[in-house]
């Protein structure tokens, strides 16, 4: 009799413990880079404070592009194929083309242009959100520090001259336009693919980040990185909004305060980030620095691109433009 008590009791708890998962809301996560990276260790943590704050979630993240690509995600999220997901904010540039403006080249030069510009509220972080949300129906719940553009390549880059007639990796719009206007050939490619490309030379050069470059093991495949720092990587982790205003009022906010909360630890951290990684490449790779007058010929090589960007983008562009220049 004890042991078909012990029995029964054990069965009911295990279907209390089933009917508790089993009213969890389900959502899936796509993410481009792997969990080690500074994105990924992001994302995780807001994974972490959402269920230190609620049961109603059952969170699972596929790193490294298992779902989708960084180039799919607008669609897969804004669809609702995917809950949630991130990346480079670029993306959403063939439905916003105002997202580009933290591409255009030595625009956001400093740390603190930088942070004004992304700061949860202002002018241009509001248009952007607001226009993304408008034309993709993804809800921007946090904006990702990726750090500063540098350039990899397979001979060395130290002024503009050094690049003319390459083909160079870029993973936007905007950025195509950068290589245009310094006399390379873009060519439009996901971040996953560029080890690859790089490998087998598909390509001479490529834009990226400093901690894309050591997370991806791109010193591996290329010999030299330029240290431009010419324009400012974001990514944005979206979630698709009717599944956002299916969740009750408490769950929506556990969402959002946590989002606030991850976004300012990586934003406060991201040059560090960076640091330790450039750290990690320098013998690995061969770094190149500019002077100042080297830097100040890639502005000149570029100062075109803002005035396409504002010609072909539209009001929102303009107006994004504006409020950078006002940091």
């Amino acid at each position: 009799m004890k042991k078909v008590l012990i029995g029964a009791v054990a069965a009911t708890a295990m279907t209390l413990v089933a009917g508790v998962a089993s009213a969890q809301t389900p959502i899936r996560v796509t993410l481009q880079l792997p969990e080690t990276h500074s994105l990924g260790v992001n994302l995780n943590a807001w994974k972490s404070c959402v269920m230190s704050k609620t049961d109603a979630f059952d969170i699972q993240i596929f790193p490294s592009a298992q779902l989708y690509k960084d180039n799919q995600v607008p669609e897969a999220v804004g669809s609702g194929a995917v809950e949630m997901g991130t990346a480079s904010l670029t993306r959403f540039a063939g439905a916003v083309p105002a997202v580009d403006a933290v591409y255009v080249p030595f625009l956001l030069d400093s740390a603190e242009k930088v942070k004004k510009f992304t700061a949860p509220g202002s002018a241009a972080r509001k248009a952007i959100d607001d226009a993304v949300l408008k034309e993709t129906g993804a809800r921007i719940l946090w904006w990702q520090a990726f750090g500063r553009t540098i350039y990899l390549s397979k001979d060395p880059i130290r002024v503009p001259d050094d690049i003319k007639g390459k083909k160079v990796r870029t993973f936007g719009k905007l950025l195509g336009w950068t290589a245009e206007a310094l006399g390379a050939a873009p060519t439009l490619m996901s971040g996953s693919k560029q080890f690859l490309a790089y490998q087998q030379g598909a390509v001479d050069a490529g834009i990226t980040g400093l901690t894309g470059a050591k997370s991806r093991k791109l010193y591996e495949v290329m010999d030299h990185m330029t240290l431009t720092f010419d324009s400012d990587i974001e990514f944005v982790a979206v979630m698709n909004n009717d599944f956002y205003m299916s969740l009750s009022d408490g769950d929506r906010k556990v969402v959002d305060d946590c989002g606030a909360q991850v976004e300012k630890e990586l934003r406060d951290n991201i040059f560090k980030i960076e640091e330790e990684a450039l750290a990690y490449l320098r013998d690995k790779i061969n770094v190149i620095e500019l002077t100042d007058a080297e830097r100040a010929k890639w502005r000149e090589a570029t100062a075109s691109v803002v005035d396409r960007f504002v010609s072909e983008g539209g009001a929102t562009a303009a107006a994004v433009i504006d409020a950078a220049k006002q940091n």
